[in-house]
């Protein structure tokens, strides 16, 4: 069994300190006490995660880590010692990021973008900021409008760091990001562009005209959340409708046009009125 993953185990045997689990191979580990569902008995099967207690000894938790073995994440720092840094990753051991592992010295209280992986001299899991070394860089399987998954990194001069599919590293631009994110959020987006140099842009908006449909029924829904009446209209300041709709003007005069053409709206000089409310 290797520490960071999940598996689903057979109960062995009990104990005072807990159950004994094994695998199909005889491998044995301890389920402390405190983590045993009631009525688990003898040949139930459970799944849960592995990885080494503070004794460095294997051991089953069925807590679960906010990251896995060979995946990224964003955690936050809650101890630096001589060691390095120690993140909340939601287990009662907290992941250790060694000071060689740091591209930048952590402090109590960052959340910091960081790959888990498992070390090869010690077997232990720890874990790394140095994530350039764990990205594909090369072999871009990515299409323009795909749809994908986006961990949300750290903020940069000129936008947010993004992994794709836990697997590239993209970068979403501050002028088209239209709704609110932070450090560690997990959101569907799209890819804009695969640039020569190999490095993917993204939005959060589906390209072309396919995300004006959800634009629209956004609207709908405010309007009927406020007395059918919305005080924006296509003159209004563009930071206004991201504050009150998270999408940008040229979405949302987009959005109001399709919605007036199905005759679903009436827009007035103070703003948009639902029509035939119901």
């Amino acid at each position: 069994m290797e520490p960071g993953k999940y598996y689903t185990l057979k109960a062995l045997r009990s104990a005072d300190h807990g159950v004994y689990l094994t695998d199909e191979l005889e491998n044995v580990v301890l389920l402390p006490k405190k983590y045993v569902p009631e009525g688990f008995a003898i040949d139930d099967e459970i799944e849960v995660f592995i990885y080494r207690d503070s004794d460095d000894r294997l051991v089953a938790t069925t807590k679960k880590p906010l990251i896995r073995v060979n995946e990224f994440g964003v955690l936050e720092v809650k101890e630096v010692n001589r060691f390095g840094a120690f993140l909340d990753w939601g287990l009662e051991k907290d992941l250790l990021v060694p000071y060689s592992e740091q591209k930048h010295r952590l402090f109590p209280g960052k959340k910091c973008m960081v790959y888990l992986k498992l070390d090869e001299k010690t077997q232990r899991l720890i874990a790394t900021t140095r994530i350039e070394y764990y990205v594909e860089k090369e072999n871009i399987e990515l299409e323009k409008g795909e749809a994908v998954d986006l961990l949300i990194g750290e903020p940069t001069e000129i936008g947010m760091q993004v992994i794709i599919n836990n697997k590239y590293q993209g970068l979403l631009y501050d002028n088209e990001l239209f709704q609110g994110i932070s450090p560690g959020d997990r959101v569907t987006g799209y890819v804009k562009q695969v640039r020569p140099d190999h490095k993917v842009d993204v939005i959060l908006q589906q390209p072309g005209y396919g995300h004006v449909e959800p634009a629209a029924q956004k609207i709908l829904d405010v309007l009927k959340a406020n007395n059918h009446f919305l005080g924006l209209t296509d003159k209004s300041d563009p930071m206004i409708i991201l504050a009150q709709l998270e999408m940008s003007k040229k979405t949302f005069k987009k959005a109001i046009g399709t919605l007036y053409k199905q005759r679903l709206i009436r827009l007035e000089k103070d703003g948009i009125y639902l029509v035939n409310p119901s």
